[in-house]
């Protein structure tokens, strides 16, 4: 209980602090199948960047390069089938432009926000912004309203790619501490000694029992943060701290796979002097464990609207 109370008022002499996203990918953020192409594409012209890209692709299909919408939207970046036809590319060079393929449709997405941007570039406000409304309402709807359209669908899509690009990125300055950590690690502090459950979101049905996630899950919706069910999905839910730069409250992941965060299998409340509360597994109990181990993947400082951004379908 000390060391939890001592790390909170280094926390709290952070809170001032200055974090920022560059234009690096974050470690594991991408699958290691598709991170050079989008570092390579997320590059192709100034309005967007790599975590940028990343974030858009993750949004539209959580890196599933089969996935077809209700609306027919393909593949890996859930281009409609006219849309492909008149904007699609041969990213790879092999001769066709096949939307199923990542090789392509990354390249294309990347194409695409490009030519959106041209589009807008004399519209006034943050081009990025622009070319991402751009994206969901159309051209002809930014360059009508000077800017970002009055439209809530559209300024919520825009919130949440540029959300969710904090997610991607690797930081390049120290990350804001979380308002909400002291709150979700008492939540968890006061699980501690409860049983393991799988699957467990400690409803009285189940016992109050929780497995990894459902434990980190539940600590942030006693603060009103809105976490997904899953370990690999709450890694995108705000920026990505260094191992020296941990604080209380932040997630601590673990994957046998430490280039891809869609990979990671177990999650952890940080509490400071490298322990974490966690679920750890079947016949054991909520408990105080080191971080440092070889399958140490990262850490995320969750953050509000990095929360908010997360798509509800991946």
């Amino acid at each position: 209980m000390l060391l939890v109370v001592g790390v909170y008022v280094v926390a709290g002499n952070l809170v001032n602090s200055v974090g920022g996203a560059g234009k690096t990918l974050a470690k594991g953020s991408v699958p290691a199948a598709y991170q050079a192409l989008v570092q390579k594409w997320g590059n192709h012209c100034p309005a967007i960047n790599p975590a940028l890209l990343a974030a858009q692709l993750y949004q539209e299909s959580g890196w599933d390069p089969d996935v077809v919408s209700h609306a027919d939207a393909r593949g890996i970046a859930q281009f409609i089938p006219g849309t492909w036809a008149a904007h699609g590319i041969d990213g790879d060079g092999d001769g066709d432009r096949d939307i199923w393929d990542p090789n392509d449709a990354i390249p294309s997405a990347a194409s695409y926000d490009c030519e959106l941007a041209k589009y807008v570039k004399d519209v006034p406000g943050d081009v990025t912004n622009n070319m991402l409304a751009a994206y969901n309402a159309g051209a002809y709807r930014v360059i009508r309203a000077g800017g970002v359209p009055a439209i809530t669908e559209t300024q919520n899509y825009v919130k949440r790619i540029r959300s969710l690009e904090k997610s991607f990125a690797a930081p390049v300055g120290r990350v804001d501490p979380s308002k909400q950590a002291a709150g979700a690690i008492s939540y968890a502090q006061s699980k501690l000694g409860t049983l393991y459950l799988w699957g467990g979101n400690g409803t009285p049905e189940q016992g109050g029992r929780f497995d990894c996630s459902g434990l980190t899950k539940a600590a942030y919706e006693s603060v009103g943060i809105t976490l997904p069910r899953v370990a690999n999905d709450q890694y995108n839910a705000g920026p990505h701290p260094a191992r020296d730069e941990l604080l209380p409250g932040d997630l601590v992941f673990f994957s046998d796979d430490l280039t891809n965060s869609r990979a990671i299998r177990h999650v952890g409340i940080y509490v400071g002097g490298g322990y974490m509360i966690d679920a750890p597994r079947t016949g054991a109990v909520i408990r105080f464990d080191p971080i440092d181990t070889p399958d140490y993947f990262g850490a995320t400082r969750v953050t509000e609207d990095g929360a908010k951004a997360l798509p509800t379908t991946v």
